[in-house]
């Protein structure tokens, strides 16, 4: 079944990248629905509910899922036929993608704008928007060099200094720890998002803060780079965004960690950069501050206290 091959690929980091694994789960929800077999409508909203809880339940930071997986799922709040629950799901489905697909492009055409010819820039993870960014600087002619981190313990950033490398930017790869050694020769920090609160904090790969904290002492702008169905309308009612750790064995060989009996590995995903240490959030509705985070959850996302309870 593709809900459970998606699930689990989500899950195991095979899918990664917040846009990434938001259209996998609302492909794999519409594939569901075509193929879902029931007597009545009220069946296949349930069915329909156990895909979207079985998708939801896979990784916890990434806001992007239950976002998308939402934006879907409102297509069954009234439909009294089977056929026709299951074409309006298909309908949000295809949006959903669509809008999707075409946000990192706009956020490329919006970021790029913001990154001056000569700029040195610096990022972190494996961002679709963030890179999106920088590749559409460079195909603007902009004369740019980028330091691209290592990001332990999974490597994300050799998929991030492939892509640089093929698109012929020059790119120096860094460890995550040289970040600060580097800070004074970098112009602009560009980096993506897992998650926005409502307040403008960024949850994002493991060393996000501490790059954002770095550039805040050097004087060194720093960018995110998101689309909206990223920012996180719980965090309206004071809910925390939940810091997925994951196993240790990515930090450790389990061959190694069973001879250290009175070590404790710690490995979490991400981490939270205070608003006060971002400057601009971009999205394909345009750039603005991160205090402005709220409107975007109010009246684009159209989230509604009452919704949230």
């Amino acid at each position: 079944m593709i809900l459970n091959g998606t699930a689990a690929s989500i899950k195991s980091m095979e899918i990664r990248g917040a846009g990434r694994i938001a259209r996998a789960a609302v492909e794999a929800l519409a594939d569901y629905a075509r193929n879902l077999e029931v007597s009545d409508a009220d069946a296949f909203k349930r069915e329909m509910q156990k895909a979207a809880e079985i998708l939801t339940e896979t990784r916890p930071t990434a806001v992007s899922l239950p976002n998308a997986v939402r934006y879907v799922m409102r297509a069954l709040d009234s439909f009294e036929s089977v056929e026709a629950a299951r074409e309006a799901v298909l309908a949000r489905a295809a949006e959903f993608i669509d809008h999707s697909e075409h946000a990192v492009e706009r956020i490329a055409e919006i970021g790029a704008r913001h990154i001056s010819d000569g700029d040195v820039l610096l990022t972190h993870c494996n961002s679709e928007a963030a890179l999106g960014c920088i590749l559409e600087a460079h195909r603007q002619e902009k004369e740019i060099e980028v330091y691209a981190t290592e990001v332990r313990p999974r490597g994300q950033g050799l998929i991030t200094i492939r892509a640089l490398n093929d698109a012929g930017i020059r790119t120096n790869y860094i460890i995550d720890s040289a970040v600060r050694y580097f800070i004074n020769d970098v112009d602009l920090v560009i980096v993506g998002a897992d998650a926005i609160a409502v307040n403008g904090a960024v949850v994002n790969k493991i060393g996000t803060a501490q790059i954002a904290h770095a550039a805040d002492e050097a004087r060194t702008n720093v960018i995110v780079a998101a689309e909206t169905y990223k920012f996180a309308p719980r965090t309206i009612l004071g809910e925390k965004i939940a810091i997925e750790e994951r196993d240790t064995g990515e930090v450790l060989p389990g061959t190694i960690a069973e001879n250290l009996p009175f070590v404790r590995v710690r490995n979490p995903a991400f981490d939270v950069t205070p608003a006060e240490y971002v400057d601009l959030i971009v999205t394909e509705m345009g750039a603005f501050p991160p205090e402005l985070a709220y409107l975007v959850i109010r009246d684009y996302l159209g989230w509604k206290i009452e919704d949230l309870r």
